[in-house]
């Protein structure tokens, strides 16, 4: 950990197949017991729990056949983004749906889990995106975003969009992380742009994909 990075506390885990970015929107159905009461703690303390893109395993924990009594390993990236919690809602015993934000991104430096299947992690929260304007060479990608937001505002609730406001179109960061989470990238290519310190860089190699899939303005 380096001397200038904040701590990140005992955090409870959630490993799931898909990576959560700075002011992305996740939304989750949670029914296994481990996180019921992971969730229920979160939401009353007002604190987040860190989302980590899983290496192996899957995301119900499931037994394993080769070992008695044993469950599936379960293995998930270090680097995560800390998940805070915006709405719950219970429509029946066992289950919660979750609404959730995406925070500051982390690295764990251990991690260990609990006997009933939670994981807690403890590391460092690693550097805030940098206020970088969007460059003149790559605002194309800004008015692809805005022309996708307007095509998908005309079908579906606000509240259901893959994009939520605050809106940041001129800002690098912003716009890299909301085109990561929507262009259909490998996990580990959605992985490796969210670890990215670069938010110039980022935005560049979005912009590289969205040549590469012929994504242009009209």
């Amino acid at each position: 950990m380096s001397a200038t990075s904040p701590p990140l506390p005992s955090t409870p885990m959630f490993p799931l197949q898909s990576v959560l970015f700075p002011d992305g929107y996740l939304q989750l159905q949670i029914f296994e017991p481990r996180y019921l009461d992971m969730v229920a703690r979160c939401h009353k303390a007002g604190s987040p729990f860190g989302v980590v893109s899983l290496l192996e395993g899957a995301e119900v924990r499931r037994l394993d056949p080769q070992a008695e009594g044993g469950f599936v390993r379960e293995r998930f990236n270090p680097v995560g983004t800390l998940a805070h919690i915006e709405s719950m809602e219970r429509p029946q015993s066992g289950l919660l749906h979750l609404r959730c934000r995406g925070g500051q991104r982390f690295r764990l430096t251990s991690s260990h889990c609990l006997p009933h299947g939670l994981w807690m992690g403890e590391g460092e929260l690693l550097v805030e995106d940098a206020a970088v304007g969007v460059p003149a060479d790559l605002q194309p990608a800004a008015e692809l975003l805005r022309t996708l937001l307007h095509n998908l505002e005309q079908g579906a609730a606000a509240a259901d969009l893959p994009l939520q406001p605050p809106y940041h179109w001129a800002d690098c960061g912003w716009l890299s992380n909301r085109w990561s989470e929507l262009l259909p990238l490998r996990a580990e290519e959605r992985q490796r742009l969210m670890q990215l310190d670069n938010p110039l860089l980022r935005l560049e190699l979005v912009a590289d994909q969205l040549d590469r899939l012929q994504i242009r303005p009209a």
